[in-house]
């Protein structure tokens, strides 16, 4: 193969893995977010039971208000009903006296029906509590085995980018300076490989001389249909 075109191959090879690495590191770092995600979700809804939490317990305190009313109520109606004179007085105060211990009741029922809220949230805290405790260890778990994966990662790159400057500095500038062109608009497959006679980077069969041509490998050829340089793979 010719000396250039080797060099365009290697090239274009160290560019498209230069390329992969970044969707590599973001896959690494979805598991991460995942669960910082989650994490934060928790938090959230621990913050939203804490505020529900402290709004049924003043609805308790003010029912509580009222139950003591009710109570102060009931005695003023039993002292007032031993001086009654008057059947009419009597009625008045059995009344109020049986609507107070209604209200009463009804107050009552409804400090039970709030006790009842707080306890399935605090329950529910609980277990958010617990769940919150295992996303921060295993939030402190990926960090720590990401940023291992992130720097073999990065100095992996390092290594594949100092072999592309290398390479480059080595090259002949025109021939760079063509195949920065194609790389333009064809990205990672500026080079591709001829494979049973079609261009791999459009897929367009080629004719019998340009194939013989890339098949020789003595010259820079590009494809007909698409423009991008052609090398012969070795199924070709």
């Amino acid at each position: 193969m010719n000396k250039y075109l080797q060099q365009l191959v290697e090239l274009s090879s160290f560019d498209k893995a230069l390329d992969d690495f970044a969707p590599r590191i973001e896959n690494v770092q979805k598991v991460l977010r995942a669960t910082k995600d989650e994490l934060n979700n928790v938090t959230n809804e621990l913050t939203k039971i804490d505020a529900d939490v402290a709004e049924l317990a003043s609805q308790k305190a003010g029912t509580n208000v009222h139950i003591s009313e009710f109570n102060t109520k009931l005695k003023e109606i039993s002292k007032k009903s031993g001086s009654a004179k008057s059947e009419k007085e009597v009625k008045a105060l059995n009344l109020e006296e049986e609507i107070a211990k209604e209200q009463l009741d009804a107050a009552n029922e409804e400090i039970e029906r709030l006790e009842k809220l707080i306890e399935n949230k605090n329950a529910s805290k609980g277990e958010l509590e617990s769940k919150k405790t295992e996303l921060e260890g295993k939030l402190k778990s990926a960090e720590t085995e990401i940023s291992s994966e992130v720097e073999a990662i990065e100095k992996e790159r390092n290594e594949v980018y100092k072999k592309r400057t290398k390479l480059v500095g080595e090259m002949n500038q025109k021939i760079l300076t063509f195949y920065e062109k194609i790389r333009k608009w064809a990205h990672n497959t500026a080079v591709v490989p001829v494979k049973k006679q079609a261009c791999y980077g459009c897929f367009m069969q080629i004719n019998d001389k340009t194939f013989s041509a890339v098949v020789r490998g003595e010259d820079i050829i590009t494809c007909p249909h698409c423009g991008r340089i052609l090398y012969k793979s070795e199924q070709a």
